[in-house]
């Protein structure tokens, strides 16, 4: 048998697994398991979830919070400072990703999970009881800034399980995003300013009634809090053995007779083993076009897609003499839930056959051009009223959800093909990074620019509302024109090669592997 085993194919003999070795333990489970691992699916979809909430919920409410904070010396200066708390959060994320991702690498993609749902319950709770605009900025900014989880989450549900469930995975964190969608506009529309809403429950001088935006808050805090511990339970996914393994040593002695892909040197007492094409793996990741270009469009669409969720919350709560649409925060609810629900659909049942007939590629750039059209009619909405307007505004939110869930989860599945699986956490961190700094900017223009249409309503080109929604169909035209070669190329529709499948993974020393995931 020991010489029969001599002769098979290097990769088809079975991989050795170290003793203590978290990682070693979920290679395993995938090997021994037929199926998708649900627990870990259903742990990463909570985690998710807790993530989009505080993200999501601030839409309906955050111009009202604004005006009652009494910063603004004008209403038309309202939409102003509500961007800029839209965006601290994003500027946190923008100064944190990059290192919480390098750390994921290092240390598990666990820590940074339990540390970032830890931060959602503490920050998120500081921010439902501001009692300023510079208290409820520092909180928001202190909650992007801590919370480095998405990065790592991303990569984490692609390497829980098999290659067959990867897209399961990673089309489950699109997946949740979009539930987060739902119930989070849900919770902020209706809880928001409840002793107005609900006063035989919230009487006038009672906690909620002194703080309007706090119950929201609350429960959403909630929802982190029973998050944590479940974080917990997350099965680490990152190698930590150092050194190798008897059978890892016996098959590197095969491997010098089967193949020349391996030389090993002699130092003293140890081996030191070198690897044909792990010179590729030491390649700086700037060089990596593939990467770079996923990442940059993901950074635009992420600039026009915050632009957009600002601008349309403040749009829809505006004044119509604004050319707003006068709606309360529970009709600001009403239809972000209604997008929610659309896009938690359209993602459960009718993306993944979508991605898989025509490519991450088409399913980003033909909902790209779909939205030109669909924003440039936003401000004819505004002139209907009654039952047109909800029948006109509710599909156009869902609509435009669905697009964008479109490009968000195809762009999600290049940036992962981009990178090996040692390096995911890093690229990951990095365009959570560079697309933070994007959302970060989205926000604050939208705000200054839509206080500047406020105040040119009688404007002989593109007046008000006009002018804000053809500057979100500029950078929608940038990011189509960036989606065609040599920009982006078709190779990317492949996962890039792993090292696994150019030589043996098991001699390779485990520090050196820990060592290229952060060459940049």
């Amino acid at each position: 048998m020991a010489g029969d085993e001599a002769y098979r194919p290097l990769l088809l003999q079975e991989k050795p697994y170290f003793d203590g070795c978290s990682g070693c333990l979920v290679e395993r489970r995938k090997a021994a398991s037929k199926g998708a691992p649900k627990k870990e699916f259903a742990l990463i979809a909570f985690m998710v979830l807790c993530n989009a909430l505080p993200i999501s919920s601030i839409f309906p409410f955050i111009y009202f919070m604004v005006r009652d904070f009494g910063i603004a010396k004008a209403d038309t200066q309202i939409a102003t400072y509500a961007g800029y708390i839209g965006s601290s959060l994003m500027v946190g994320r923008f100064l944190s990703s990059t290192l919480w991702g390098i750390l994921a690498d290092r240390y598990g993609r666990k820590p940074t999970i339990i540390v970032g749902t830890a931060s959602i319950f503490v920050f998120n709770t500081i921010f439902g009881f501001s009692t300023n605009f510079w208290i409820a900025l520092a909180s928001r900014f202190s909650l992007g800034l801590v919370n480095g989880m998405l990065g790592p989450v991303r990569a984490y549900a692609s390497e829980i399980c098999t290659e067959e469930y990867q897209a399961l995975g990673l089309s489950l964190v699109g997946t949740m995003w979009g539930l987060g969608l739902v119930i989070g506009p849900a919770i902020g529309g209706y809880l928001a300013q409840p002793s107005d809403k609900y006063p035989s429950l919230f009487s006038s001088g009672s906690l909620f009634d002194r703080f309007p935006y706090a119950l929201p808050c609350l429960c959403i805090s909630a929802i982190s809090f029973l998050g944590l511990p479940l974080s917990f339970l997350l099965p680490e996914t990152i190698h930590t053995h150092k050194g190798v393994s008897n059978s890892s040593a016996k098959r590197k002695q095969i491997s010098n007779k089967k193949s020349n892909s391996v030389e090993e040197k002699k130092d003293g007492d140890s081996d030191i083993v070198e690897l044909s094409g792990f010179h590729e793996a030491k390649r700086p990741l700037w060089r990596n076009w593939g990467m770079v270009a996923a990442i940059s469009i993901y950074s635009l669409w992420g600039l026009h897609d915050m632009a957009y969720s600002e601008i349309f919350s403040l749009w829809c709560v505006s004044p119509e003499t604004y050319g707003g649409l006068g709606l309360t925060t529970s009709d600001v609810g009403n239809i972000l839930s209604a997008a929610g629900a659309a896009l938690l659909v359209f993602q459960l049942f009718v993306f993944a056959p979508l991605a898989n007939r025509f490519g991450a590629i088409q399913i980003i750039r033909v909902p790209i051009v779909m939205t030109l059209p669909l924003v440039a009619v936003y401000p004819l909405i505004a002139r209907l009223d009654g039952v047109s307007l909800w029948i006109a505004i509710i599909p156009a939110a869902c609509i435009k959800n669905v697009l964008s869930l479109c490009i968000i989860t195809g762009l999600f599945i290049l940036i992962n093909n981009s990178a090996p699986t040692k390096q995911r956490g890093f690229v990951n961190g990095i365009s959570m990074t560079c697309m933070s700094l994007f959302k970060a900017i989205g926000p604050a223009s939208a705000g200054v620019v839509f206080s500047w249409a406020e105040g040119r309503m009688d404007a002989s080109f593109l007046p008000g509302m006009w002018m804000v929604f053809f500057l979100l169909d500029i950078v929608v035209v940038i990011i189509l024109a960036a989606t065609f070669e040599p920009m982006l190329p078709r190779s990317l529709l492949q996962p890039v090669q792993e090292e696994s499948e150019r030589s043996e993974p098991s001699t390779k020393d485990a520090e050196l592997q820990r060592a290229a995931s952060f060459t940049f």
